[in-house]
């Protein structure tokens, strides 16, 4: 890539500046994942008031390595005996995920004219990083992917603890502090450029989201060997969801308030929708293998695998059935939406390069 003169550098220091100022805000306010949805929110006000915000390809890979380094510290030597535990549940759970994704996708390709990689993309429950890492690499739109995902996980964070609450669970319990383990920072800084060399190479081999891959694949395999343990520096993820906010915020400088509307509307639809096929599910589950409803149904509900496992430590219920339900999905996410994409795909809605 060749260097960039001093006003391209101008537009990018810019750009991290309001991504950072945002992220800051969003921790200050206890926002759900703050760094990428503080930072998306504050480069697209930045973008729609006409600001000149740039992001370069390269700080987008090296920010999708990071998440890809993080996702695969979910990875962990206990996962597939914690998952053999609870084979029936985790099969309906293979099943909310399908339903949630099809009749979802219809509805924003039928009601609302989504292309069918946005739909994947935007439907694809509990998978937001994940999902706007391919959509930011150009497979969809990544600005209805951003509002539909976001928006998500939002209503979950928010509205099922209430929910629970109104059903007998502690729905306004605070939720409990979680201090994880953190890799050292040695540690982390050789798989971090293990992963930048290894999305370089799938880069050459045109694979979708190549740095975020080869991060997952690295951490996901040293992770599951117990070579590694614990959870990538937060610096390091705090500066990477920053960055791939910024460059999803880049993306909307071409959106009217009309379409931000249109995407708020089919994202009520969709999460009313998935709430509803995975409550129904959850009952049958709950009712077949005399579980508590509740701990079912947030295992099975679209949010982040942390926000999660900290509600049901708040509740009451069992956080390793919980956090194992969440992390089966992610894997399974990862694992089948690039080969989705690739045979369901439709090819339109293609995002610029950054």
């Amino acid at each position: 890539m060749p260097p960039m003169d001093k006003a391209a550098a101008a537009r990018v220091l810019l750009t991290l500046t309001v991504a950072a100022g945002g992220a800051g805000a969003a921790v200050w306010a206890g926002m759900p994942a703050p760094a990428l949805l503080g930072s998306t929110v504050a480069v697209t006000l930045a973008a729609l008031a006409r600001l000149p915000v740039r992001m370069p390809v390269a700080l987008r890979n090296g920010a999708f390595a990071v998440i890809g380094c993080s996702l695969g510290t979910g990875v962990t030597p206990d996962f597939l005996s914690d998952a053999a535990r609870w084979p029936v549940s985790l099969a309906v759970l293979c099943a909310v995920i399908v339903l949630t994704m099809v009749l979802s996708g219809r509805i924003l390709e039928r009601g609302f004219g989504q292309s069918r990689d946005t739909a994947i993309l935007a439907t694809s429950p509990g998978a937001l990083s994940y999902a706007l890492a391919i959509s930011s690499a150009g497979v969809g739109d990544a600005r209805a992917v951003m509002v539909l995902q976001s928006l998500r996980l939002l209503a979950m964070t928010l509205v099922l603890p209430s929910i629970l609450g109104l059903l007998g669970g502690a729905g306004g319990a605070v939720w409990g502090s979680h201090h994880p383990t953190v890799m050292a920072y040695p540690v982390a800084i050789l798989m971090l450029a293990a992963a930048l060399a290894g999305g370089w190479g799938l880069d050459r081999l045109k694979a979708p989201a190549a740095f975020l891959l080869a991060g997952i694949a690295i951490s996901g395999g040293l992770h599951g060997l117990g070579v590694v343990a614990g959870q990538f520096p937060p610096a390091f993820l705090m500066a990477g969801f920053t960055v791939t906010g910024a460059v999803i915020g880049t993306r909307f400088r071409a959106l009217e308030l009309r379409e931000l509307a249109r995407l708020a509307l089919a994202a009520l639809l969709t999460i009313s929708l998935a709430l509803t096929i995975s409550a129904s599910l959850a009952l049958l589950v709950a009712w077949g293998l005399a579980m508590p409803f509740g701990q079912v149904w947030v295992a099975y509900a679209p949010g982040g695998v942390e926000a999660m496992a900290a509600m049901a430590l708040s509740l009451g219920y069992d956080p390793t059935y919980v956090a194992t339900h969440h992390v089966f999905r992610i894997v399974s996410l990862i694992l089948v939406l690039p080969v989705v994409l690739r045979v369901f795909g439709s090819g339109r809605g293609r995002a610029e390069d950054a």
